[in-house]
Parts: structure tokens; sequence; C-alpha cells
């Protein structure tokens, strides 16, 4: 008997302490599983909140339970990875988030997450942390939040309106390729997914 519960106890603790438990644990924690409540007035700021929710949402169910065969497809030799693409929408997310915080996104661009673990924490991370930035400031801010770029001397400086068309939509398009491609590598999105409520189906 006691040879049974040492050997039930393990199990418990192997159970508990292996890697698909831990990842299970950090996801948990991770924001935009579902999309936040809906700010509760309209204006300049609390809708371009809600662009970031969207795009928050999108990425997170995009690159849920993403496989190593996943990160590396790529519908053609000319085109970037799902990996590359991570990458790329972690840039994007970078500048969105450097924007509402006043800083320049300085070129080129260093400590990119080398993992796809850490690469997804951050994002989304960056996301939230954006979205709350813009939540909850004064419409009159949105003419500070401008998107500078720098490299050396050289500063750019644009208006939030690029960020718009530029780096939120940017991201939504690739966010979508991610979604695209993880069909075409056979581990498709979860289909109780709706972006338009902004959770999972029952």
């Amino acid at each position: 008997m006691k040879k049974y519960q040492q050997t039930l106890l393990l199990l418990v603790c192997l159970l508990a302490f292996s890697p698909n438990t831990i990842v299970m644990a950090q996801n948990s924690t991770l924001p935009y599983a579902e999309i936040p409540d809906a700010p509760k007035k309209y204006n300049a700021c609390t809708v371009a909140a809600r662009m970031v929710d969207g795009l928050g949402f999108r990425y997170y169910w995009a690159t849920e339970g993403l496989r190593s065969e996943d990160l590396n497809y790529k519908p053609s030799e000319s085109a970037r990875n799902v990996e590359a693409t991570l990458d790329h929408i972690y840039g994007l997310t970078m500048v969105v988030l450097n924007s509402v915080k006043g800083l320049p996104n300085v070129r080129p661009m260093t400590d990119m997450p080398t993992t796809y673990e850490e690469k997804r924490r951050r994002t989304l991370l960056a996301l939230k942390e954006a979205s709350d930035i813009l939540r909850n400031s004064k419409p009159r801010k949105m003419n500070d939040f401008k998107v500078v770029f720098q490299r050396g001397d050289t500063k750019t400086e644009y208006p939030f309106w690029n960020q718009l068309n530029g780096p939120i939509a940017d991201a939504i398009w690739h966010a979508g390729q991610v979604v695209s491609f993880r069909r075409a590598s056979g581990n498709p999105l979860n289909p109780k997914v709706s972006v338009f409520a902004g959770k999972l189906r029952n």
C-alpha cells in the first residue's frame, strides 16, 4: 500500500510540473484569451484602445498552441515563415506601445525575444499595456502619442493617425496570415473563437 501511495504521489508531482502544465499556467496569466469589457465612453482614446484589444484577442488565438512545424511553415520560398511573422508583429506592437509611452522606436531594433513563448508573452503584455494607457487617457492626449523613429541622430515623427493605418492595421493583417499559415500546416485555429464576440463560443 505504501509503495502504491509513493507511486501515485510521484505521478501527481510529474503532472504538476510537466512542461505542458507550466505552459498552461503561463498562458492562464496572459491577457486577451477574451476581449476586455468595452470602455464606457466613446472617444478617440477609447476607440483606439478597443482596436488594440481586437488585435490582442486575434493575436492570442492565432498564436495559441503553435508547434515547431507551424513556426517553420511558409507558403513559398520567398515568404516569411510564421516565426519571422511573429517577429514582425512584435516589432509593430512595440511601435504602438512606444508611441503611447512617448518613447522613440530606435532602429536597428535590439532586444528581440528569442523564443516563441517569450515573444508571445511580451507581445500580449505590450498590447495590454498600450490599451490600458489609451483607455485611461484624455482625448486631448492623442496629439502627444506620436510615432517616432530614430536611427542614430536622425528622428522622424508622425501623428497617431499613422498608427491606425500603419502598425495596428498591419499587425491585424499579419495575425490573419498566422491563422492561414497554421491551417495550411495542419494546426487550424480553435473553431470556437469568435472575433465578433471577443471570446470562445460555448
